[in-house]
């Protein structure tokens, strides 16, 4: 479900369900959460790098078990979603990651949590969180490109193409694969120029906005009654569209 592949202070995490999309389980948030705490824990790790296996990033959470699942049981999984943008976006390392085909919802709120965010050409970028009524990583979505443009895309269900989402600032390099695990690679063979306290500091001090606040509103909006009926209303008009 989830790859580690540790080595010379990279911490590469890679989203391993390439059949559903590498849609984000409950069980995989978990493992994510647990594998980012985990390299914050060790004084070499530099980096984490984030990818996927198959053609997707990642196309949002997975809700092959929607009829199952109790509206409690839905705002856990968001928060635990959100603890999980968090750790990203307020990492103590260099946060890189790698958007292909659909990196959409949450796999783009993820993407979007990253300080370095390269993108194949092919990927496309969708926030849809809005349509079911729910806000998640709309603040660290504005901060990379912009309030209006943030709200134009998330109010609006925009898909995004990887040229224009450069343009407005959401990637920072377009390129292909080959040329990202090249990044990589330079990244493990590159020597320390700072300690890793003095870089623990550094991205403290230029991560924007507050925890609790951004938990707050996602919280807000997910605990107003009706949040599983919006999301089957969601998922059956999107399956009508295709």
């Amino acid at each position: 479900m989830l790859i580690h592949d540790e080595g010379q202070g990279v911490h590469a995490l890679t989203l391993d369900r390439g059949d559903k999309g590498n849609a984000l389980s409950s069980a995989l948030v978990d493992a994510l959460l647990a594998a980012i705490a985990a390299a914050h824990d060790r004084p070499q790790a530099r980096a984490l790098v984030l990818a996927g296996n198959g053609r997707h990033l990642c196309t949002g959470f997975d809700l092959s078990d929607l009829e199952q699942a109790t509206e409690g049981d839905l705002l856990l999984r968001f928060v635990r979603v959100e603890q999980m943008l968090d750790a990203v976006w307020r990492s103590p390392l260099l946060t890189v990651a790698l958007a292909s085909g659909r990196t959409w919802g949450a796999g783009a709120d993820l993407f979007c949590a990253a300080q370095e965010r390269w993108a194949l050409p092919d990927a496309t970028f969708r926030f849809p969180g809005a349509a079911f009524g729910l806000v998640l990583g709309t603040r660290r979505l504005a901060a990379r490109v912009g309030a209006d443009t943030a709200r134009a895309w998330v109010a609006g269900g925009l898909e995004i193409d990887a040229a224009t989402a450069q343009a407005a600032g959401l990637v920072s390099h377009v390129g292909t694969r080959e040329a990202f695990d090249a990044h990589v690679a330079a990244l493990r063979a590159a020597a320390d120029v700072i300690d890793a306290e003095t870089r623990r500091a550094i991205n403290a001090v230029t991560r924007d906005g507050d925890a609790d606040a951004d938990l707050a509103a996602l919280v807000r909006s997910a605990a107003r009654p009706g949040l599983k009926q919006r999301i089957v209303a969601y998922r059956a008009a999107s399956t009508a569209r295709r």
